[in-house]
């Protein structure tokens, strides 16, 4: 079995390695048309002649000597609007989001050519590996419980040379993915077959990365099988976070798009959908009709009906631990890194100010959107809406949540982003704090201070010492994934949806009315 997961890690590394390797080679040869079809009007008007003397008719054969010559030439003429005040003639848009567009439409390597080769080499082996190295486990059955398995001797799982190896890797892909889309396109095009048949468009960085997203999940999601299979409450949340990434988030948006319908993630509530209020948006979703209204309608009602009620009843653990494809990565690529989450008591301040800090961010930004939006302002009390917007969606949309959210998986524990940031999880948690049924109850005198329940807690909760004093756990951050109750060997620990009246109990015995 050693030499099966042996061969599962070998045939994994070479997948990544492979996919890795694909940004930095390709073959790109831009024609005029390609070029005057990638650039608007103003690009056009900037870059076309520049661009046609520096591009067409050229063949290269490295995604770097493309993007150099697209992006060091736009930002230099941008420069010079700049530096003259000729603001009317500033390019707005990414220089790399132009290189990744026109080298996509200009790549003419096998990654087009063969593209179903490569994803065997890619994302094939990588899925192989990951599920042979699994497969031990399913045969030896003897293995009861869920154990610790040496989790702080392990490099992968101690913070050991593994996990800073893994640390660096996730950090690179996305601040790549977010910020130099240029460099991903030979791997978004070896998915131009399948998003092809989902959406019947080209693949685009976005499509990747849902696509790398569900299948991350679904080979995680069998090792969260294989670890948690004498549980059954743990079996059906997996299945559930990974229908719900898979369906919702990847699948029926890429239809919708394919049956001329808006793209939408119908489990996305706002604010952790932040932009689901901007004006592009909105006209999108007007313009398309019934169906657009039909959504926006959806978008509000989930946020200020469905969401508030659902947790009243279930907690935050009906979204956040079974419906969520921040959560559901958080629970199955994460889980081997849940117990780097700090319990001090100076994290939980922080936690604190700062997630609800991003919730009042989000507020601020969504209501001088909505009143530009209807107003026609640009500016609400001297702030500037566009600059909240591109301020929000750097800072939160795309560091915090992506590179900090899920690039520190292995040194911070596997819900960063959910701990600190989500201000929808700040939202749900403010509901599940003082107008909620859901608590984890006690029983105080089986507990035998093993502490696994602490180390596992992936929200930072000492969950010990209130098992200790026999406490209900009732705490805005706890998302209900069950964990310290699944590895408590005493039985101690129980979710519940009981009567709000004796939810909270300071003693033993003793019922708050």
């Amino acid at each position: 079995m050693k030499t099966l997961k042996n061969i599962g890690l070998g045939l994994f590394v070479v997948g990544m390695l492979i996919f890795t390797a694909s940004s930095f080679i390709g073959k790109f040869e831009v024609t005029q048309f390609d070029l005057e079809e990638t650039l608007t009007e103003q690009q056009r008007n900037n870059l076309l002649d520049y661009y046609s003397d520096e591009l067409v008719g050229q063949s290269f054969t490295s995604p770097h000597a493309v993007s150099s010559i697209i992006v060091n030439k736009y930002e230099a003429i941008n420069k010079g609007h700049k530096d003259a005040g000729e603001w009317d003639n500033v390019m707005w848009d990414s220089p790399h989001v132009l290189a990744a567009t026109l080298m996509k439409k200009s790549s003419v390597s096998g990654f087009v050519t063969n593209s179903w080769l490569w994803l065997f080499l890619t994302f094939g082996l990588g899925i192989i590996g990951g599920l042979l190295w699994t497969l031990p486990d399913f045969i030896y059955l003897g293995h009861t419980g869920i154990k610790n398995d040496h989790v702080y001797q392990n490099a992968s799982t101690n913070k050991g040379w593994i996990a800073y190896i893994v640390f660096g890797y996730l950090v690179s892909f996305y601040i790549t993915l977010y910020f130099f889309p240029e460099y991903m396109v030979n791997q978004v095009s070896m998915l131009d077959p399948i998003s092809q048949a989902l959406s019947g468009n080209d693949a685009s960085q976005w499509f990747l990365y849902g696509f790398l997203y569900c299948m991350v999940m679904v080979v995680m999601s069998i090792r969260m099988y294989v670890k948690y299979r004498h549980n059954m409450y743990q079996v059906i949340r997996t299945t559930s976070v990974l229908f719900f990434q898979i369906a919702f988030a990847f699948i029926i948006p890429e239809l919708l798009v394919r049956f001329n319908m808006p793209y939408m993630d119908f489990k996305n509530a706002w604010p952790l959908d932040y932009d689901f209020f901007y004006d592009w948006n909105l006209d999108k979703l007007i313009a398309n009709g019934a169906i657009g209204y039909f959504m926006i309608f959806w978008g509000v009602a989930l946020t200020i009906v469905v969401v508030p009620i659902m947790v009243y009843f279930f907690g935050k653990r009906w979204y956040c631990s079974w419906v969520c494809g921040c959560g559901g990565l958080a629970e199955t690529l994460g889980d081997p890194y849940r117990q780097h989450s700090d319990k001090s008591l100076k994290a939980w301040k922080i936690e604190r100010w700062l997630i609800h800090g991003v919730l009042v961010f989000a507020v601020i930004m969504t209501a001088a959107t909505l009143i530009t939006y209807f107003t026609g302002w640009t500016n609400v009390f001297g702030i500037s809406t566009f600059d909240l917007q591109k301020y929000y969606g750097f800072l939160i949309g795309s560091i915090f949540s992506g590179v900090i959210g899920t690039g520190f998986y292995p040194i911070f524990g596997n819900r960063v982003w959910c701990r600190f940031g989500c201000p929808l999880a700040a939202y749900m948690g403010l509901v599940q704090r003082f107008k909620s049924r859901f608590r984890i109850t006690t029983n105080g005198g089986q507990c035998i201070s093993c502490g696994n329940c602490s180390t596992y807690c992936e929200q930072g909760i000492d969950v010990r010492a209130y098992a200790q004093k026999g406490e209900n756990i009732v705490r805005s951050s706890c998302v209900g994934c069950g964990v310290c109750a699944a590895v408590c060997p005493r039985g101690v620990l129980k979710l519940e949806n009981g009567p709000e009246i004796v939810r909270i109990t300071d003693f033993p015995g003793i019922e708050k009315q």
